[in-house]
């Protein structure tokens, strides 16, 4: 009996003494493992960070501006679902984010229907810095009963009506543009005998002329691009010279755009503020006419004329054709600017001005 109680005493302290050890292990364990320090988590790149902060800002700024309206049975945005796809993943100009009233309407679209027909609304967004556009899942609006006979000669007896939607226009016929104002160019028929082809000043340089130049140089002109050319009238010239050349346009007001198109030219639909849509050093010719003046800001036409520098291959073209500006600011000011670029005549490049205003 004494024996039993006994073993029956020392299994008891053998129980207790080793709960007592596993309390005593268990907190050790957890002092230790909250001594360690957890591994660092991987950095995130800034540049992601600074998109995502891009991202958000610009959803939270279209939020804010239209915000959800809860309905009976759910909640739904009024964002348009793909200006929000655009928004997190698809390049669109940074400017664009600045004019969220305009951007929203131009987004605000039925997919897979018709396209709004709103040219004016994205020549606005074009012209605050928001290039390139938001594409849109929708199809483009065509002319009701558009001609198929175009014409292959750049100088046409006339351009078709037809080819057109006159919606945005004051004028709902080219006959209506040129009885406006003959010398916008939406008559081919009218240059197609004189447009650069002769002096009617000494400011003037005829196409044959520079060519001559070129060829004296031995650095012929074979693709170029004329910025602010209208309706493509330069590039008509040169397209019966075996020449490409691309027309950068901008539909204020009337259709230079599809006039130029309808002569069989290539219009560029971009601004002058818009970086020159051409790989560097790749053309022979870059022509700037009447849209090039000193109504541009100077920090602007710098960029710009760095840029023309970029798409210039060495011994390329710049023409200036018909520049403009007080006599004062061009020997204090367009000078010095065009002078950065060191071009001279040495290196097969052509610098033109026209007359200069008068001092005031």
């Amino acid at each position: 009996m004494g024996f039993t109680m006994g073993l029956n005493l020392l299994l008891l302290l053998a129980m207790v003494a080793t709960n007592i050890l596993s309390l005593y292990h268990l907190s050790s364990t957890t002092v230790n493992s909250s001594s360690t320090k957890p591994p660092a988590p991987p950095q995130v790149p800034d540049y992601l960070i600074h998109q995502l902060q891009t991202i958000r800002a610009t959803i939270n700024h279209l939020t804010r501006h239209n915000p959800s309206k809860p309905t009976s049975s759910s909640s739904s945005s009024t964002i348009p679902d793909d200006l929000l796809l655009h928004s997190r993943l698809s390049p669109i100009g940074s400017s664009c984010h600045n004019h969220p009233d305009l951007l929203h309407r131009y987004m605000n679209y039925t997919p897979f229907s018709l396209c709004p027909h709103d040219t004016d609304l994205q020549e606005t967004l074009i012209l605050h810095g928001c290039q390139p556009l938001p594409r849109r899942r929708c199809f483009s609006r065509t002319p009701p009963k558009p001609s198929s006979a175009l014409p292959l000669n750049p100088y046409p007896s006339s351009l078709p009506d037809s080819n057109l939607i006159w919606t945005h226009y004051d004028c709902k016929s080219f006959s209506c543009l040129n009885h406006q104002n003959p010398l916008l160019g939406f008559d081919p028929s009218r240059e197609s005998t004189s447009s650069f082809m002769y002096f009617r000043s000494e400011l003037d340089l005829p196409v044959p002329q520079l060519l001559q130049i070129a060829k004296a140089a031995t650095s012929l002109i074979r693709i170029g691009l004329d910025i602010g050319g209208a309706t493509g009238s330069f590039a008509a010239r040169m397209k019966l010279y075996n020449i490409t050349v691309l027309t950068t346009t901008m539909n204020l007001g009337a259709p230079y755009s599809e006039a130029a198109a309808l002569r069989g030219l290539v219009p560029l639909h971009v601004p002058l503020q818009q970086r020159l849509p051409v790989f560097d050093g790749v053309l022979d010719l870059v022509r700037c006419g009447h849209a090039v003046n000193r109504w541009i800001p100077i920090t602007m036409m710098e960029f710009l004329f760095f840029d023309v520098d970029r798409v210039l291959r060495a011994g390329g073209y710049l023409w200036l054709d018909r520049f403009f500006s007080k006599r004062s600011d061009l020997d204090k000011v367009y000078g010095p600017l065009i002078g950065k670029l060191g071009l001279s005549q040495n290196e097969n490049q052509v610098i033109q001005f026209e007359a200069l205003l008068p001092d005031q």
